[in-house]
């Protein structure tokens, strides 16, 4: 007997040291949410170092206030560029994450497990014990369309299919009651990015504070505007993942079966930028073009999905039209899957 429990407890070391080693996905994600914190620190510090040495420029009357000005807006729209190209290196590391989960390539925290052994060899047992929190917290990755919706029908002449959007945010996982598992409450922070995308060759154009779709009068290989809101959902989810019952004790844990959810959303506009891309001479052209599409300032709206497991269908739509003061109130509908990975 003692024999045994000296190689089990051996056995455990090993697995233990090998389970230590490996990474799991919430360290990866931890880690590329350090490093877009540390680039954004890392530009945001040195665009202050810039405007503090414009400023002694300025004083010691070396330069002009309207080139100081100038400086400045130099400054910091490549600090602002910097930022985007660094952290757009980190989302797509994310990106590839979230597919490697899904793909079972990475691994997410284990449980624990409890071992124990009685005496005779016909006693000897394992039991697996779970460690569920009435709280928990999951990662959250949605993509799917877009669809512009007016007057209650879907607009299918100005828009292509590749309209699309994607989100990426934390959620946490409340029990509602103390002894069912049914009921929960679902909060958390997400970025939703938006792309809408024109056919026949049409921009966007902002027409004062209405925005309109018109000719580019080029080939365009690509057009699109994206809007990312920066929103608070709150969900009632109904989870049919059954509870597990050790001797005297209980546990719930989530995610294990049929989901659904329904709730909304609630947030604010943080960027817009329309992207097109066409042939001019024999070269390859790219042109970026932010600023104010008078996309509406603040967001919510309604939201639902179904599924089991992790993965679940899910709709959202924007009760707020996405341009502010255009004429007829165009709202987007967006369909697409949702992972919820613990």
């Amino acid at each position: 007997m003692k024999t045994i429990t000296v190689y089990v407890a051996a056995l455990l070391c090993l697995v233990a040291s090998k389970l230590a080693a490996q990474e799991t996905f919430e360290d990866r994600v931890r880690t590329i949410s350090n490093n877009i914190e540390k680039i954004t620190k890392e530009e945001k510090d040195s665009l202050k170092i810039e405007i503090e040495q414009v400023n002694s420029l300025l004083s010691d009357n070396e330069i002009t206030e309207q080139e100081a000005q100038k400086r400045k807006q130099e400054f910091a729209e490549k600090r602002a560029k910097n930022i985007e190209n660094r952290v757009a290196v980190e989302e797509q590391k994310l990106t590839d994450l979230v597919k490697d989960k899904v793909d079972g390539k990475v691994k997410s925290k284990r449980k624990f497990w409890f071992i124990t052994i009685e005496d005779g060899p016909k006693d000897t047992t394992i039991v697996k014990e779970y460690s569920y929190k009435r709280t928990t917290s999951q990662f959250v990755f949605a993509l799917g369309v877009n669809r512009l919706v007016a007057d209650g029908k879907v607009d299918t002449d100005n828009y292509q299919w590749r309209s699309d959007f994607y989100e990426w945010g934390v959620t946490w996982n409340t029990r509602i009651m103390k002894h069912n598992n049914l009921l929960h409450a679902k909060y958390g922070l997400s970025l939703q990015y938006n792309n809408l995308r024109p056919d026949n060759n049409m921009v966007f154009v902002a027409d004062g504070n209405k925005t309109v779709l018109e000719d580019s009068g080029r080939d365009l290989d690509l057009s699109r505007l994206r809007y990312v809101n920066l929103v608070v959902p709150v969900h009632l989810e109904f989870d049919f993942t059954k509870k597990k019952v050790n001797g005297d004790k209980t546990y719930f844990p989530t995610h294990h079966s049929f989901r659904a959810g329904i709730g909304g959303y609630t947030g604010v506009n943080v960027k817009e930028k329309q992207i097109t891309k066409y042939s001019e001479d024999g070269h390859k052209v790219k042109h970026r073009e932010k600023g104010d599409f008078n996309v509406s300032d603040f967001v919510y709206g309604v939201s639902a999905y179904i599924g089991y497991g992790e993965i679940s269908l899910y709709a959202k739509y924007d009760l707020q039209p996405v341009f502010a003061n255009n004429e007829v109130d165009q709202n987007n509908l967006s369909l697409g899957i949702r992972f919820d990975i613990n």
